[in-house]
């Protein structure tokens, strides 16, 4: 049914579960500061509440993404957020 993950001593959580398509996802939230993620599949991530800074794969400068905004990373990538309060999201695997 719903599995529930936490990472970085619990300062991200989140619940994850199979949408109506049949696509994987999750949706959690992560504490005020700076996290680095690994990718094993596409992820699309929109974020539902808060702003999340991004360094996305390749980039040189971070971006801001606030409610309602989604970035996309690629399969095997690694990509940088950071917050500067709580912060939710939705994110979807491809």
């Amino acid at each position: 049914m719903f599995d529930v993950n936490e990472y970085f001593d619990g300062k991200v959580k989140s619940l994850s579960f199979t949408d109506a398509s049949g696509d994987k996802a999750t949706v959690g939230v992560m504490a005020a500061g700076e996290y680095t993620f690994g990718t094993s599949s596409i992820e699309l991530m929109t974020v539902t509440s808060g702003a999340m800074q991004v360094k996305l794969p390749g980039a040189d400068s971070w971006k801001s993404f606030t409610a309602g905004e989604t970035f996309r990373v690629e399969a095997n990538q690694s990509f940088d957020v950071k917050m500067n309060s709580d912060t939710s999201y939705l994110c979807i695997y491809q």
